[in-house]
């Protein structure tokens, strides 16, 4: 669980991120699943957007998608949403 100074790292170092996942009106299926699991181990914080065309808002796909991979909710503005899950084999972000 992060505390709110390991959360407010977090989102200073995903402001200088572009938005990796695109969430769009298929909503969160088991291919953007797939591609959010491969991003999150290599980069460990990942940001998002969700598309005007989504059938869900950005605090509803951060949820789906932490529990879908184990991760913590950093932030949700707007359409846009980021996560973080730690990496313990080869960590790359000291929070």
């Amino acid at each position: 669980m992060l505390n709110s100074k390991q959360r407010a790292a977090l989102r200073a170092l995903a402001n200088r991120q572009e938005p990796i996942l695109h969430v769009g009106k298929g909503g969160i299926n088991d291919n953007l699943i797939k591609q959010a699991e491969e991003a999150i181990v290599a980069r460990e914080l990942i940001k998002g957007t969700v598309l005007e065309t989504a059938p869900i808002d950005a605090k509803e796909a951060l949820e789906i998608l932490c529990q879908a991979l184990r991760a913590e909710p950093v932030q949700a503005i707007g359409r846009k949403f980021v996560l973080y899950r730690k990496n313990h084999e080869n960590p790359v972000i000291q929070v």
